[in-house]
């Protein structure tokens, strides 16, 4: 059965919000009796004498718009998993010690909430007094115990055993329970298996126990991303059927006990594999007749309500019923970001709460009327929600339950099942409290909002009003449909609302078929530019003898090349020095125009770019469109800036009256752009649009490498409307890098590359006569992160693998040494081997390839030494299996890690994908900054660690130009994360920031006294 979702993935809000509203006959009539019963339930819940520990009680004293709330957000989130004694009392002090933790808690009547709040305040004392010492043991516990305490409020048992044994006394008030096994996403084969046998065990534990004549079933919910290290869009060829598997065995194992299993909601772009292993399940023969398969929908998704009515469809072709849990979501403010960053069309989510409500409405009603396909379970704990699905349901002759999560919505659920006999379940979380953590910290997120329900419930200040607004009206009378503060992705550079500033790069989203498709189609049949000449003044020069380019992966011939010679060299600089007479006198606003034109058109050109980048520098899929936004950014920042600081007004300088002092910027002259083969479009295109918009021409000399993408985007610039003579092309290998630094004509060079050719051209320009011009290298690194005990390990190991092994570590920002805390090393390690199995080596056409081949032979060369010499004194951790097949057509190198005692054998920066790993002890934390300084190299700089003290320490004593915490160390974005080192990693200033363009300037302030025609006019001119 096929569906197609894609048109709704980043569908025009708008739109869809019209289309909800007219997906339902929404009566004024039934709306009001909604509203009543909605403000009888929230006052009847403001009555009622409430139990300790509730979410509400919570969020009442400790909002996370406080910093008690934070801190205690925090705390959760970390404490408990921390091993060592050290690293728990730093967290502990560095999140309690600052926060008033009396300011409200003597207004409360909830005993826990109140007894946290003392016990916190007492901790804060006395990590501040002269016992601080003495009392760590004492606190540490006293924490530990109450992160515990605070986590029975929201787990209902560590164990399956223990949680089938709590849950008695709420099966006994009629809730019927539906499990879920808590647990981050598989990192590795054995996180899997782990997560595969515990789910096992569950179904079995609770199958077992089952009352044979109990009609409601127990159920669990499964997390397809905890049965797969790779449950992703592009692995799906062999994730898929491997999962499908897994999944019907586990659904067998549920329906020989006769409970319920359903699929567990997840991140957007995880929704159509989710969509095709439901499909499979429910076509399978084996299964026929059970109808207790089902999975969550999230309302905050656009493309929700058409999803419930392609699994209606999928219902009545395989005549069996599904269980549908309908919940709001949980994820929102990941998947704003995550559109944000990629440069998506629209967001997959509704922007407003009301949107979301409404949505939540209309699935309900989708549901209710399907009548015999679907047994609907909705989840919320807004009266308001369940006051509407209730008059919804009233005239449906249809089975359902409401459904809430265990810890919350207690009072509210009490309400509704005292007056309404309305079926009733718990979602209730089973696993340990280091498992919680996460779980608990989105929990509170989601429920922590100044916009929630659960946050305004017991506020009186909260106009009951207010709180049961209809959505329906809410969502009719927005002028506005989506949230004004909210940007489209591509606006979220602007200024303002009247869209001054530079826009976002056009990103594509390689999660959806819809887009991935035609683009693979694209790559397979790649047409493209296949011949690079010396492009002077716009004329092709073709006097050398031709050379081949080769595609790295394959060893294919995909090109030819005519290198520069020694006489076009020349030729190349009279031109330049020519154009620059008219483009430096070009004005500002002109330069910047033409910028964003040729910013327009790389992105027209998007296809042939990505098929460049892919078979000629052996770029994965994802960071061939990566480049070509990065390009792209680069343009229209540059332009932007260049607009602000090469204004002709120049800037006023202030002084003493009857003076009038302004500075302007010009360009310097020619100015050598020499680019490196890992970025030969955005790198080579950041340098060549900085130098142009501070109005110098340009000698460009790209990588050897990579010449065919130096020439598609030299012509682009010149369709752009940069003059032909501006930007001249000289491709060549390092001897003509070498003749065009040493000429007499150089205004300034721009150099991106090894330390030791910056050394070299930095000697060769002082060794110049006539002017000392500004050199601007960007070099490598021996880029180190740093993982205490209090980070996530998930979160390292993703951080890890994607910095360390993206782009085959082929980034001068890539990690090279990885330091792990004694506490935690063994565990990391652990992850680290098993997330390095899951990587795949291949040919980047393919979607699923994570890791290319290296640029070349000599590139290749290097890696094998470099691994013969750790092999001598390193211990190897892991080392990717390589197809002897693929070996043998292209330049590919396995990745592999080994454990170093030290940093001793690492004297220069090697790179591709080797990682170091180092252990070091908590209290030589300040050793291994001393070491890390000690290389000379300053370019970017990872921490991992949930202690805001130990962040900063170790960010303010590394020396380094981009630090990175917690998160990834590659993928700087322009104008957001400025990119660049000092000492052995450059000179600075740092591309895609706001210094940048001032170096490849000259200033030149103009002083003109205004009283030399007889006086000051405007200071005698004052009135009183």
């Amino acid at each position: 059965m096929t569906h197609d979702l894609s048109p709704y993935f980043y569908a025009d809000e708008a739109g869809c919000v019209e289309e909800l509203l007219a997906s339902q006959r929404w009566d004024g009539v039934v709306t009001s009796r909604t509203k009543k019963k909605a403000k009888d339930l929230v006052g009847k819940i403001r009555a009622e004498k409430r139990g300790p520990g509730e979410l509400e009680s919570f969020l009442q004293q400790y909002s996370l718009t406080t910093e008690e709330g934070l801190s205690l957000m925090c705390l959760a989130e970390a404490l408990l998993r921390i091993p060592d004694a050290r690293t728990a009392s730093a967290l502990i002090k560095d999140k309690v010690a600052a926060a008033n933790w009396l300011s409200t808690v003597g207004g409360s009547k909830d005993w826990v909430v109140k007894a946290a709040g003392v016990g916190l305040f007492v901790t804060s004392k006395t990590l501040d007094g002269a016992l601080s010492r003495m009392g760590e043991p004492i606190i540490r516990e006293a924490m530990v115990k109450a992160m515990r305490l605070l986590g029975k409020q929201f787990v209902l048992g560590e164990s399956i055993e223990e949680a089938e044994k709590n849950a008695q006394k709420y099966r006994d008030k009629g809730y019927r329970m539906s499990y879920d096994m808590l647990g981050e996403g598989a990192r590795t084969a054995v996180d899997a298996q782990h997560y595969y046998e515990s789910y096992h065990h569950a179904i079995g534990y609770i199958g077992e126990r089952r009352a044979r004549d109990q009609a409601r079933r127990p159920g669990i919910s499964v997390k397809l991303s905890a049965l797969h290290p790779r449950y992703e869009y592009a692995q799906a060829e062999h994730c898929l059927p491997e999962m499908i598997h897994t999944v019907k065995k586990l659904a067998l194992h549920a329906a020989s006990h006769q409970i319920a299993f359903m699929i567990d909601a997840e991140e957007v772009e995880r929704l159509d594999l989710s969509v095709k292993i439901a499909e499979n399940i429910m076509a399978d023969p084996m299964l026929e007749g059970w109808e207790d398969f089902g999975m969550a929908v999230q309302a905050y998704q656009k493309r929700s309500y058409p999803l419930i009515g392609h699994l209606a469809e999928l219902a009545k072709k395989n005549k069996r019923r599904m269980q549908i849990r309908l919940v709001k979501g949980a994820y929102w403010d990941r998947e704003i970001k995550r559109a944000q960053v990629l440069g998506l069309p629209d967001y997959p989510v509704f922007t407003r709460k009301s949107n979301t409500d409404l949505s939540f409405q209309a699935c309900a009603a989708l549901l209710f009327e399907n009548s015999g396909r679907f047994y609907p379970m909705i989840g919320t704990h807004n009266a308001q929600s369940v006051a509407a699905v209730l008059k919804l349901a009233e005239d449906k002759n249809i089975p359902f339950e409401l459904q809430r999560l265990y810890g919350m919505g207690e009072t509210l659920f009490d309400v509704v099942q005292r007056e309404e006999q309305t079926p009733m379940s718990i979602y209730a979380p089973v696993g340990s409290h280091h498992d919680l953590l996460p779980y608990l910290v989105r929990r509170l997120l989601e429920n922590g909002a100044n916009s929630s329900f659960v946050n305004k419930i017991l506020d009186p200040k909260q106009p009951v009003e207010h709180m049961v607004r209809d959505p329906v009206t809410t969502a009719r009378e927005n002028n506005d449909k989506r949230h004004p503060l909210i940007p489209l992705p591509k606006d979220i550079y602007k200024k303002d609302i009247y869209g001054e500033g530079r826009r976002n790069s056009v990103g594509i989203d390689l999660d959806d078929a819809a887009t991935v498709e035609p683009l693979r189609r694209v790559i397979g049949k790649a047409k493209f530019l296949n011949e690079a000449t010396p492009l002077i003044g716009g004329k092709d020069h073709k006097e050398t003898i031709v050379e081949v380019v080769m595609n790295p992966a394959t060893g294919a011939e995909i090109g030819q090349v005519w290198p520069s010679n020694d006489g076009l060299v020349e030729k190349a600089f009279k031109t330049a020095r020519k154009a620059f007479k008219s483009w430096s006198k070009t004005s500002t606003e002109n330069r910047a125009q033409v910028l964003e034109k040729f910013a327009d058109l790389l992105e027209k050109n998007r296809d042939e770019l990505i098929s460049l980048c892919v078979h000629e520098a052996g770029k994965t899929i994802p960071d061939a469109i990566a480049e070509i936004r990065e390009a792209v950014d680069f343009c229209l920042y540059y332009a932007e800036r260049g607009r602000e600081d090469f204004n002709e007004k120049g800037v006023l300088l202030q002084g003493p009256t009857g003076e009038r002092n302004v500075m302007t910027m010009h360009g310097r002259g020619v100015f050598v752009c020499i680019s490196p083969w890992n970025f030969p479009l955005a790198i080579f295109t950041g340098q060549i649009v900085a130098a142009l918009m501070a109005g110098n021409t340009v000698i460009a000399k790209p990588a050897e490498q990579t010449p065919l993408i130096a020439m598609k985007a030299v012509e682009l610039m010149h369709k752009a409307g940069i003059p032909a003579g501006a930007v001249n092309l000289l491709p060549g290998d390092g001897r003509i890098g070498a003749s065009i630094v040493q000429h007499e004509d150089v205004a300034g060079v721009v150099f991106t590359g090894s330390t030791d050719t910056a050394r070299k051209i930095n000697q060769s320009l002082a060794k110049r006569k006539g002017s000392i011009v500004p050199l601007i290298a960007e070099t490598g690194g021996q880029n180190a992160m740093i993982v205490d005990s209090s980070a996530l390990p998930e979160q390292v190991i993703d951080d890890v693998i994607i910095s360390a092994f993206g782009s085959t570590g082929q980034r001068c920002s890539a990690l090279r040494v990885l330091f792990l805390q004694d506490e935690i090393a063994a565990t990391i390690t652990r992850m680290l081997q098993g997330a390095m199995e899951e990587l795949r080596i291949g040919n980047p056409e393919n979607i699923s390839t994570d890791i290319g081949p290296v640029i070349d032979s000599q590139a290749h060369d290097v890696l094998k030494k470099h691994r013969k010499k750790l092999e001598g004194f390193g211990k190897k951790i892991y080392e990717v299996e390589l197809d002897k097949g693929l070996a043998k057509q292209g330049h590919f190198f396995a990745p592999c890690a080994f454990h170093l005692e030290n940093m001793e054998g690492l004297k220069k920066e090697v790179f591709g994908p080797i990682l170091h790993v180092i252990r070091y002890s908590a209290d030589k934390l300040d050793d291994i900054i001393e070491d890390i300084n000690a290389t000379g190299y300053g370019l970017t700089l990872g921490v991992h660690s949930r202690i805001d003290a130990t962040q900063q320490h170790i960010t303010n004593a590394v020396r380094v130009g981009n630090a990175y915490v917690n998160r990834s160390m590659i993928g700087a974005t322009v104008g957001v994360q400025p990119f660049g080192g000092q000492g052995l990693s450059g000179t600075g200033p740092k591309a895609g920031g706001p210094h940048y363009l001032h170096r490849f300037a000259t200033e030149k302030v103009v002083s003109t006294d205004t009283t030399a025609q007889g006086g000051n006019a405007s200071l005698v001119s004052l009135e009183e």
